[in-house]
């Protein structure tokens, strides 16, 4: 009971909803997003990507959510609240050191990327756009072991100073200033680059679903893109949960986060996609770049512009505060794991993930410089800590979630939780049927569970969901490889897709 009432908390529902959107918006929806919506489809990929949102993605962040206020507790102890050692199910306790582990492994590398995102900031208010456009520039940067490093322990510390100031005063706070900012500077990149000449042709391909368009491979990107973008199976949504005070809605809190979080990948899709449309003379192909889209092509769609050098600002300074509010919820989510475990104050805990995020993080920052021949099983620092969170890890974490909710808290202890408001739950229906569904998928059962037959969803719809989650935890289409050409020698590295 006393760490109940010692813990942290939000004011209220607006500093939940802002730094929950600020967990969800990071790098992978401003630059990821566009690409592969781009890639599978366009408009139809982007109407599957809301469809899940408002279901699937939907349910899981209402029970990590519930979860967390539930148990005012990180996410160790959240589960092993309900999944004790020796009791029935008690292996699901699991479920809570996997989401403990994942943001301590993430947010070093991805600290990394937001120290590339620093550099080209400060290269744009350098007015050297043109520089930036030069084949190479960019592979050389990262080769380059002291500056990658620096602009790495910026953007590490920056983070660090925030969650050491608190919840209230450092997340909460930061929040409040940055996601406003982020969501004025998309709209107005936005609508610059839709009236490039040329550009509408690229908004009619974003926004206007074409049947012609879909593959099976539309919807199980999708739901990839989803996954991570709604930070899901990573503990900050339990961490952001225990936080979260009993008269605050998690329902409508939990919409605003879903809306807010389309809201800013529609935004991206229109600041990059018509931009990269008019620059190539509506060769879809050109999106394709991949993990090389924010840091190769958008410089050179930039550098064709007029305003070039004033968007390029504009867009980096939008790409930092993605990045730092995604970053800072990793961070959060970390330092309350050693808070409650370790039973640190928050000064402690903070200086441990420190010199984690530092030491993890420069093996990440040096490994395409100084440590370049150094591989953990063939990959990079880099490519290593990618693969093993978001390949791994990640899927591990939502199938112990999904069993935990639907074998062992049931979903009628969610529903309570969710109606302590005194409002009722209008879509728990949904709730108990996907998490149920879910769970099945990922297990590979076909039986029917207690209480609500699957049969109540067979059909188009729950196969659907049932394929997509397991075709998503085989395929786990987070990985990507790139090749280029420096000094006359192939380097080859994997950018990180997330945010987050």
């Amino acid at each position: 009971m006393e760490q109940k009432q010692n813990r942290s908390s939000f004011s209220g529902k607006l500093g939940f909803v802002l730094s929950a959107a600020g967990a969800s918006v990071g790098l992978g929806n401003i630059w990821r997003f566009p690409y592969l919506a781009a890639k599978y489809g366009g408009g139809i990929f982007l109407l599957i990507y809301i469809v899940l949102a408002l279901t699937f993605g939907y349910t899981m962040i209402m029970a990590e959510t519930a979860l967390g206020r539930m148990t005012h507790k990180s996410p160790v102890s959240a589960y092993g609240t309900f999944a004790k050692p020796g009791k029935k199910n008690g292996f699901l306790g699991f479920g809570g050191w996997i989401n403990a582990v994942i943001p301590v492994l993430i947010v070093p590398y991805y600290s990394v990327i937001g120290g590339w995102v620093i550099k080209y900031l400060f290269e744009y208010l350098r007015g050297n756009a043109q520089g930036l456009a030069e084949d190479g520039y960019f592979s050389a940067f990262i080769a380059d072991g002291a500056s990658a490093e620096v602009c790495f322990l910026l953007f590490a510390f920056f983070t660090l100073g925030i969650i050491f100031a608190g919840v209230r005063n450092g997340v909460e706070r930061v929040s409040r200033l940055m996601m406003p900012v982020l969501v004025v500077l998309s709209v107005i990149i936005a609508v610059y680059s839709v009236t490039r000449p040329g550009a509408l042709a690229g908004v009619a391909y974003f926004l206007v679903p074409n049947p012609a368009n879909f593959s099976w491979m539309t919807v199980v990107t999708a739901m990839g893109q989803m996954f991570y973008s709604l930070s899901i199976a990573m503990g900050i949504l339990v961490t952001f949960g225990s936080y979260m005070k009993k008269d605050v809605s998690i329902e409508e809190s939990t919409e605003h986060v879903e809306i807010f979080d389309t809201l800013i990948a529609v935004m991206a899709g229109l600041m990059i996609i018509p931009a990269v449309f008019a620059f190539s003379g509506g060769d879809p192909d050109t999106l394709q770049a991949g993990p090389a889209l924010m840091f190769i092509t958008i410089p050179k769609v930039f550098a064709s512009m007029g305003l070039g050098t004033v968007v390029g600002v504009l867009f980096f300074v939008l790409v930092l505060f993605a990045a730092v509010t995604s970053s800072i919820a990793l961070t959060e989510s970390a330092v309350s794991t050693f808070e409650d475990e370790l039973g640190w104050g928050r000064k402690k805990a903070t200086v441990l993930v420190g010199v984690i995020m530092v030491a993890l993080g420069t093996l990440s920052s040096l490994g395409y410089g100084p440590l370049a021949g150094v591989t953990v099983i063939g990959m990079q620092f880099l490519d290593f800590f990618d693969f093993l969170t978001n390949s791994v890890m990640m899927p591990i974490a939502a199938i112990a979630t999904c069993l935990l909710v639907s074998r062992v808290i049931g979903v009628d202890k969610i529903e309570q939780e969710v109606e302590l408001d005194g409002q009722p739950f209008r879509r728990k229906h949904l709730v108990g049927s996907i998490h149920r569904v879910g769970a099945d998928a990922k297990l590979g059962r076909h039986g029917a569970p207690p209480r609500q037959s699957l049969a109540r969803l067979q059909g188009t719809g729950a196969d659907i969901l049932r394929k997509c989650v397991i075709e998503l935890l085989i395929q786990r289409h987070f990985f990507f490889r790139m090749q280029f050409n420096h000094g006359g020698s192939p380097l080859r590295f994997i950018i990180w897709h997330h945010k987050k």
